[in-house]
């Protein structure tokens, strides 16, 4: 039995949005993990813990605008890796500005980039601006602003377990639109048209996990039909999506308080894709307490 190839993570995002604890998951899972490296010795530091076949050490980057110098040299160490042939797999972590803030006032800790003459809203947007090349071709952004530590913990070792180059993972999260619109999906879908649970008192204090929402839910034709044209839109594109080398897609199910039908037609979206090879299918409720 072959063993499978070295991982390579490349961390990075705005400074208060998680990526530290990414960096720590990486490490308790057995990555060889390295907290802001300069980009220019990346590609060296990639070839010596991974450039021989005897290698069995799944490697972590971090790197972020404490080290604005080196900014400028990760076009090209992003050039130097793919002719070492080095899978590289890259995680933008991000929240929104508010989120952000309200952190920084918690914490009271500096922005690596705030001084006297730069405010902390300037320099979430300059370091936004610092990274955006990072951002661009990250296989994976996850928005934390509306994301535990915790959940932050899980959704990395997922990605650490299923990240490989060679296949896709799909995660299907549900969510309420009540609680805003999550930023990090690559497709969504808004089901709120759809005869909603919600409003029969013996079905509202469940939600769409519950034998008595689906029974309900599944006994109408505009719920069959969204489901089936749905379905066929993510068999549609996924292969173009696969031949474009993407890791990761999202498709978010949205309706108005994401405990019923989002929630039911996610877990009908992952349970007829999770029996695709090579896919890897995962699913978030983002509103459920579970």
């Amino acid at each position: 039995m072959s063993k499978s190839a070295p991982k390579f993570f490349i961390i990075s995002g705005t400074s208060g949005s998680g990526k530290t604890i990414a960096l720590q998951v990486l490490e308790d899972l057995g990555f060889y993990c390295i907290d802001n490296l300069p980009a220019s010795l990346v590609p060296e530091m990639a070839a010596r813990v991974l450039g021989n076949d005897t290698s069995d050490h799944n490697c972590a980057i971090s790197i972020d605008s404490r080290n604005q110098d080196f900014i400028g040299d990760l076009k090209e160490s992003f050039e130097s890796l793919k002719s070492l042939n080095i899978d590289t797999r890259v995680i933008f972590v991000d929240a929104d500005d508010n989120t952000l803030l309200k952190r920084y006032s918690e914490t009271r800790r500096k922005h690596p980039l705030s001084d006297k003459n730069t405010s902390l809203i300037e320099a979430i947007h300059k370091e936004r601006e610092l990274l955006k090349h990072l951002s661009t071709i990250a296989h994976r952004k996850i928005d934390t602003s509306k994301t535990t530590p915790h959940e932050l913990r899980t959704i990395i070792r997922n990605d650490s377990e299923h990240g490989s180059a060679h296949s896709l993972t799909l995660l299907f999260q549900s969510f309420g639109f009540k609680y805003g619109s999550p930023t990090d999906t690559d497709f969504m879908f808004d089901v709120r048209c759809l005869p909603n649970p919600h409003w029969h008192p013996e079905l509202k204090p469940l939600n769409g996990l519950d034998a008595p929402v689906q029974e309900f839910l599944a006994d109408k034709a505009l719920c069959t039909q969204m489901y089936q044209q749905i379905r066929d839109f993510v068999e549609h594109w996924l292969p173009h999506f696969i031949n474009d080398n993407r890791n990761y897609i999202t498709v978010g199910i949205g309706c108005t308080g994401g405990q019923h039908r989002s929630v039911y037609l996610t877990h009908l979206l992952q349970k007829h894709f999770s029996n695709h090879n090579n896919i890897q299918t995962l699913v978030r409720h983002r509103e459920l307490s579970l």
